[in-house]
């Protein structure tokens, strides 16, 4: 039996399935990982400068000079085959749930419906007083004006609807984990699974699968691991379970 087809029948074996996806996923779809040796976006920018809220209040004029960059830049991404495969999966009622851990809305835009961002989204601001929302072209247009902070009509300074460092996890976190809790089986893809807290979740799911192109802390544990381009890896699990 080969990889694919084991896979495919720990799916087919599985009642509720919970996915978890990370930055891997994505890079099909032109945007850099975090982590990766050579083309990580971290070893050439200090996410401590770049993305957190002591620079986001403390040096605003820093942080739309860097960090909002970095947000803005994926929101012309497309999603690519494994988004489209996970979102078919969902539609034919295979998968439950997706976790993210990606800001880039590409889940959303392959179609895909019950998505938890627990690492929040790079389309939409709000304000900090009122709790207004604006969508992320609103607030280039004030930055592109040289209004830095971007204000609301209220007044309030408006800040960007990611996870930075410094911020809580969202409640959408702690309900993935009640759903991981009770899935049958977690299948975590494109995640290296060294981000806390996000990585605990494969620590505490009853089974796991992973689908990643380089190794990870939790191979150990997992049912199996594929180490391959994502988009092949899902295609050809996806071809034998819609056989």
């Amino acid at each position: 039996m080969d990889k694919y087809t084991k896979a495919a029948n720990i799916i087919k074996n599985s009642g509720r399935i919970v996915v978890l996806t990370g930055a891997g996923i994505s890079t099909e779809s032109g945007i850099p990982d975090f982590r990766s040796p050579d083309t990580g976006l971290w070893g050439k920018i200090d996410p401590m400068e770049a993305l957190s809220t002591d620079v986001l209040f403390n040096n605003p004029q820093k942080f739309y000079a860097t960090g909002f960059k970095i947000i803005t830049s994926m929101n012309d991404a497309l999603p690519n085959k494994a988004h489209k495969i996970l979102a078919q999966m969902e539609e034919k009622g295979i998968v439950r749930l997706i976790i993210t851990q990606n800001i880039d809305n590409l889940h959303f835009r392959a179609g895909s419906k019950k998505v938890y961002e627990v690492h929040g989204n790079s389309r939409s601001f709000n304000c900090m007083k009122c709790g207004k929302v604006y969508p992320v072209d609103k607030i280039e247009m004030k930055i592109e004006e040289k209004e830095i902070p971007p204000k609301c009509s209220c007044g309030g300074i408006l800040r960007p609807n990611v996870v930075m460092f410094g911020d809580m996890l969202p409640d959408c976190f702690y309900k993935g984990v009640e759903e991981v809790q009770t899935a049958d089986l977690l299948i975590a893809i494109g995640t290296s699974l060294t981000v806390y807290p996000v990585s605990q979740l494969a620590e505490m799911c009853r089974k796991l699968m992973i689908i990643n192109f380089t190794a990870t802390a939790f191979d150990y544990r997992s049912e199996i691991v594929i180490n391959e381009k994502i988009s092949e890896a899902l295609k050809k699990i996806y071809k034998i379970l819609d056989a």
